[in-house]
């Protein structure tokens, strides 16, 4: 798709939370395709800020230290980008980010979900540790 004047592609764009790309260890899900079964076509997203959580838990060991590694790897398939000086957590700054940029958020975690759909963000999660399924705000 060509990028407008504004650089809009005019794509859905998602943003990946952490856990996201965690998913596809944690849980056997390829994220990509089944975003892509929900939308068609759309836009990766993944904040620096995610990066580094993931470039942290993957320093430790174990199971999320693997399942961390490959979310890195993963989220080279995406648009890495920076929320700002927004301040706050990641996940401040993830949904600060969401809501400006009209973006629908992958995440696992409830916490952040439950404030994405109190804004009328929408969110991508994990249905039955199978599949994903799209939540609207």
């Amino acid at each position: 798709m060509a990028i407008d004047r504004y650089g809009d592609t005019g794509r859905i764009k998602i943003l990946l939370d952490a856990n996201a790309l965690m998913m596809p260890v944690q849980f056997g899900i390829d994220i990509y395709a089944e975003l892509t079964s929900l939308f068609g076509i759309y836009e990766c997203l993944v904040p620096e800020g995610v990066m580094n959580e993931l470039q942290g838990i993957a320093e430790g060991g174990g199971r999320d230290a693997a399942a961390a590694r490959v979310g890195m790897e993963l989220a080279k398939r995406s648009t890495i980008i920076s929320t700002g000086l927004h301040p706050g957590s990641v996940d401040d700054r993830l949904v600060a980010y969401a809501e400006a940029g009209g973006c629908i958020v992958v995440t696992n975690d409830r916490h952040l979900r439950n404030t994405l759909l109190e804004r009328g963000i929408g969110v991508v999660s994990m249905r039955k540790q199978q599949k994903l399924e799209l939540i609207r705000g």
